[in-house]
Order: C-alpha cells, then structure tokens, then sequence
C-alpha cells in the first residue's frame, strides 16, 4: 500500500480497514512460504519485533536447542488480502536471540547479494515469469492432474476455460499492489502464465512468493488446484520461471551500450559470463526437485545447453530485443519450485562474479542446440546442465563460490534437505517400471 510508510501508518490503515488478524509471513530454505498469525492487539508487538517462533519446526533453519528466534516484519510489505478484507500480511526476515541476522534466512541471503552489488555500484532489476497449471480437484476436494480445458498457447475462451480464475488472479494481484503486465494461456493444456512489472531483486522475491500464495488461494475459490511443479504431467510442456534481468547503475541501464554492434555493454557481457560459469553449479539452486530434470528435455523449449543467443530461444540465456531502459538477459533455466530468494542470490551473484573478474562470454549461438550432435557441442564447447538433481548437488558441492553465497549454514541444511530427497526418489518402484518389466522379466 502506497499510503503506508511506518508503523504508525500501519497501526492507523488497520484501524481504518477493521483488520482483525495479521499474518507474518516468511520464507524457509526450500521455499516454502510459512505464516504465524496473530489478533490486531499484537501488531504493536509484532512491529516492536517482539513476536517469536520455534525455528528448530522449520526446515533448515536451527537446532532444538537453539530454537528461539524472532520474527522482523518490513513495514514496506504490508498489504491486505483481496479475499479476506479483514486480514492483512507482512513479510518477515528472521532474527536470533542476540538481534543479529540469521544466517540461514533465505532472505537475508539474498540482501548479502544485493549489498555486494551495491558495493560495486549496481541493484539489480528483475522480471520473473512465472508458470503454472491449473488442474480439476476430485469429490473429496483432493487435487488431480486433470486438466480444466485443452487450450495452446494464447488460446482465449470458451476454449479456455482457466479465463476466469486467471482473471481473478490478476484482480486479486492488482489489489495487492502488482502491476500486471500480460495474462495468457500457455503451451500445455490447463498451463497459464501472468507476468508482472519488473523490479528490485527483493521486491521481486517477495512478489513470486506472494505471486504464488495467491495464485493458488484464488484457484481453489474457483474449485480448481493450481500447482507450480515444473513438470506436472508426461508430454506437457512444463512450467518454467524464466528471470529477465539488468543491472542499473545510478539510474542508468549498466547493460546496455548504443556504441556497440548488438547494443550491449561489455558489463552486460561479463555478467552473462559469469552465469554460463556458475550455471551448472546453481542448478541445484534453480532448479531444486527432482521433477525439475524432467522439464529440461528436448522438445518443449526448455534449455540444456549452456550458451547465450540473441534470439534463439534453445540455449540457457536470451538476449531480448529491447534496448535501451530495456535492455535485458532472460535466463530461461529456474523453474518455480525454487526457493527465489536463494535463486537471485545465487544468480545475481554469478553474474557479478563475472564483472569482477572480466570475463568474456563465448560467441553467442544462432543455430538450434536441439538439433546439433554432441560431437558439435564438445567442439564448440557447450556443457549441458545436469541431467538430474543428484548431479546438480554435487556440481553445486564443487563450485566453492556459490557455497560461499549461501552461506555454511544454508547450505548444510540446503544439501543435506536435497540429498535425502534424491535419495528417497531413487528408492521408489514407480508405475513405469511395474508396466515395463513386471510382465517381462
């Protein structure tokens, strides 16, 4: 809300609006969202930073005998919910018992990325696409992968037939302070997507979060389950969070060069660099499920290889054709089931990485990385990302830079989280091979 900037204007917005229950909202390591509530009469509390929680019942974060910590709202996340007039949110950092950060917030993280950006001159600006399904729920209310409609992509009603919880997505988005660039139907059937205004890296944290949250609310009021699993059902295009980004340096796109044949800036390039250096590294961290490997196939526009191009859409990273403001790289790999905090962080800071140390990009590619044979890649150099998340930690294990990003606590917790889900997967007999080897073998 525009008209709140300090706690006295939060105090006097809830009186005035009857909100009744606050809910302080954070985010853990994996990236999912949580929320202690609490009566209107604690929000002076709440806003002294006086409200706890048992942070060991939380993924990744602490100990059982460390287990207090503190919930700091930022006043500028304020916001009521759409659906429940009388409720309203604030997103908080987590604190410890000493008043200091705690090192394994995921946004914390991400501000020790921003405040090096700053360091060096720049803050970074980010455009999330983010996309989804929205599926039938059964007679018990339970979610299905039955798909409302069989629309393509841009298809509109009555073929689509998503129109209208996706309109009211982005009535609810809009009263909650987003401003709504494009809705529209996907490649899959029942696959959506609705983009919004780019912004600061935090902002836009928070807005993926919140994105989510009431994407799903509003699709269950319209009986219908929406999920942002990367790869929902076989032979469905799958749902991915493409990041499109810039660096702005005292108001000026740091990307962008009118001098230069392609319109970029030799920092632009650098920072492209370093993401095709550390991009196998980050997977883990953009791509973090063990579903997430099955989007990055051939056949549904999703990359494989790491590359850049300036209109290509198969390689890793997009050059849009904007200039100018708009200057931008799109960064095609994450997916939504990242945690977006730890996913910019690992990003933004690959990419500063590569200024730091001057990097230089290889040629960009123009032809179609699906369709050339490995024999080329290796000649022309092109790694792949990781074939499965197994891979992707320990490619992430390996790059010493990124570990020192997250941090030693998160990424502790963040591996070891992601290696006992690997090897859960691994252990499963699935469907697929009952049908294909009970009969045979």
């Amino acid at each position: 809300m525009k008209d709140v900037h300090t706690k006295e204007d939060i105090i006097r917005r809830c009186r005035e609006m009857n909100i009744e229950f606050i809910h302080l909202q954070f985010t853990d390591l994996i990236g999912t969202m949580k929320n202690v509530s609490i009566p209107i009469e604690q929000l002076q509390k709440a806003l002294d930073n006086e409200i706890m929680f048992d942070g060991s019942s939380i993924d990744g974060f602490v100990r059982i005998e460390e287990s207090d910590m503190y919930l700091y709202p930022d006043i500028d996340t304020f916001e009521v919910f759409p659906w429940a007039p009388n409720e309203a949110r604030l997103i908080c950092d987590i604190y410890n018992t000493e008043g200091e950060p705690f090192e394994g917030c995921p946004r914390y993280i991400l501000k020790r990325a921003i405040m090096r950006a700053e360091k060096l001159g720049y803050a970074m600006f980010v455009g999330p696409e983010c996309e989804f399904y929205l599926f039938k729920v059964n007679e018990k209310g339970e979610p299905t992968t039955v798909s409302n409609d069989e629309a393509e992509y841009f298809d509109l009603a009555p073929v689509d037939h998503g129109e209208k919880a996706r309109k009211d997505m982005v009535t609810a988005l809009k009263k909650m302070g987003f401003e709504i660039e494009a809705s529209h139907h996907e490649c899959g059937a029942g696959q959506h997507e609705i983009d919004f205004k780019y912004s600061d890296a935090l902002s836009a944290a928070d807005n993926i979060m919140t994105f989510k949250m009431v994407v799903r609310v509003v699709a269950q009021s319209n009986n219908l389950h929406a999920t942002f699993m990367p790869k929902p059902v076989f032979g469905r295009a799958g749902s991915g969070m493409h990041l499109n980004q810039s660096l702005f340096r005292d108001g000026v796109n740091a990307f962008c060069d009118t001098s230069s044949p392609d319109g970029l800036s030799d920092i632009c390039r650098s920072y492209v660099a370093g993401i095709l250096e550390h991009a196998r590294g980050f997977s883990a961290i953009t791509n973090p499920t063990v579903n997430s490997y099955k989007r990055l196939v051939p056949g549904f526009e999703a990359p494989m290889s790491i590359a850049w191009s300036h209109k290509n859409r198969s390689p890793l990273i997009r050059i849009p054709a904007k200039r100018g403001i708009s200057t931008r790289i799109e960064l095609r790999s994450p997916d939504p089931s990242a945690n977006p905090y730890l996913a910019l962080a690992a990003v933004l800071s690959s990419g500063l990485d590569g200024i730091e140390r001057g990097l230089v990009p290889p040629e960009p590619v123009s032809s179609n990385l699906y369709d050339i044979t490995e024999q080329e890649k290796t000649l022309r150099n092109i790694r792949m990302l990781p074939d499965n998340l197994k891979e992707a930690i320990d490619l992430l294990k390996e790059d010493s830079f990124l570990m020192d990003v997250i941090g030693e606590h998160a990424r502790k917790q963040f591996i070891h989280a992601k290696e006992m889900e690997w090897n859960k997967y691994r252990t499963q007999v699935t469907e697929w091979e009952i049908k294909e080897y009970l009969s045979k073998i």
